[in-house]
């Protein structure tokens, strides 16, 4: 069993991130992804991502538990229900939680605390997001980033993953990982999409086997990267987009575990 991950994304005129989420979660090992989104969008992720299921938002306490895993944010708006779904999921997830894009801006805008009940939370700020939620200019998290992530993680108790040609992952308890993979072309629509999925992917095999958020955070970002580098190196950096990534995550995963 390689985990269970819902993801819970997509809107209208956004559902290719949800696509995208859910195709890089596949490609990075997960047992069973789930796609949380409105009925009417249905036939996009069956189209896109036939290997995937679907559910409504409509989700229960009991529905959340199933999941050893769950994603929310890529492709969803600032919203009150955004809101109401972020703390339906914090509430009720025993699993690990990643929390990306406007959730994480729905946290800010309707305070929601970052706390939950279940085996950690991941949150994937770019440095917008980052400052949004230390209420702080964006220039100000550009200027020390890893003052930053550290902040971050130290603050709201979580594992931050902050995005950017360096990207960061600190822990609450100081420690900073500063990831060597990826390279300019991955600056494109969507790969922060892919990035939540193969974060998510990670933390249900590795809370199966009981490892901490921090450690799927890190193969995350590390995995992430490298699939850039592998798609680059046949397709150059110019025109690379995000679901050349998702292609290249098998080679990315077969280079460092060798299957």
């Amino acid at each position: 069993d390689y985990g269970r991950v819902l993801i819970a994304a997509g809107s209208a005129g956004m559902m290719g991130a949800a696509v995208l989420c859910a195709r890089a979660a596949l490609r990075s090992g997960a047992g069973l992804v789930t796609v949380a989104c409105d009925p009417v969008y249905f036939p996009v992720i069956h189209c896109g991502v036939p290997e995937a299921m679907c559910c409504s938002r409509r989700l229960t306490a009991e529905d959340l538990r199933r999941y050893d895993a769950v994603a929310i944010g890529p492709g969803l708006r600032r919203t009150p229900e955004t809101a109401q779904l972020l703390s339906l999921v914090l509430d009720n997830c025993t699993g690990v939680v990643v929390v990306d894009a406007d959730a994480l801006n729905a946290a800010a805008a309707f305070q929601i605390p970052l706390k939950g009940i279940g085996k950690g939370i991941i949150i994937t700020p770019h440095e917008g997001e980052a400052a949004r939620l230390l209420h702080i200019e964006p220039g100000d998290v550009t200027a020390d980033r890893e003052a930053a992530a550290v902040t971050l993680a130290q603050a709201h108790k979580v594992c931050c993953v902050l995005k950017g040609a360096e990207t960061l992952v600190a822990d609450p308890e100081g420690i900073l990982y500063e990831n060597t993979t990826g390279n300019p072309g991955m600056a494109t629509a969507g790969a922060g999409d892919v990035l939540t999925g193969v974060i998510a992917a990670f933390a249900a095999q590795m809370n199966r086997a009981g490892l901490a958020a921090f450690s799927s955070a890190v193969a995350g970002v590390f995995i992430h990267g490298l699939a850039g580098d592998l798609a680059s190196e046949s397709l150059g950096q110019y025109g690379l987009i995000a679901g050349d990534l998702v292609s290249a995550i098998p080679r990315a995963l077969l280079n460092v575990v060798g299957r």
